[in-house]
């Protein structure tokens, strides 16, 4: 009897003392934690897209125009290299980087 309740205090008071953790990044490798991007396409002309990135706040921070060029937003990889893209806009708005452009355009990713 004495021996449970002495673990019930043991216990609450590690969970109390123990420092709390932040939680990592739960989603995919590909979401960012500064923004968001939009694809904009056309079914009756699949190789022109509109892409425009925002910041957390919803602000638009850069937008590119690709005409010619078949993106598949479904692939990883694409993925990858649209917030790599994302993450150099918002550091160059932010005035991190010497100018707008520095930021590595879409087309020369892909």
């Amino acid at each position: 009897m004495i021996t449970a309740g002495l673990l019930a205090a043991i216990l609450t008071l590690s969970y109390l003392v123990a420092p709390a953790q932040e939680p990592k990044h739960a989603g995919p490798k590909w979401v960012s934690e500064k923004g968001y991007w939009v694809v904009e396409g056309n079914v009756k002309t699949p190789l022109d897209h509109t892409i425009r990135f925002y910041d957390n706040n919803d602000e638009l921070v850069y937008t590119e125009k690709l005409e010619g060029v078949k993106l598949n937003v479904g692939k990883r990889k694409v993925k990858m290299k649209l917030k790599q893209v994302l993450e150099s806009a918002i550091l160059a708005k932010a005035g991190k980087e010497e100018s707008v452009t520095a930021v590595a355009l879409v087309k020369s990713i892909l």
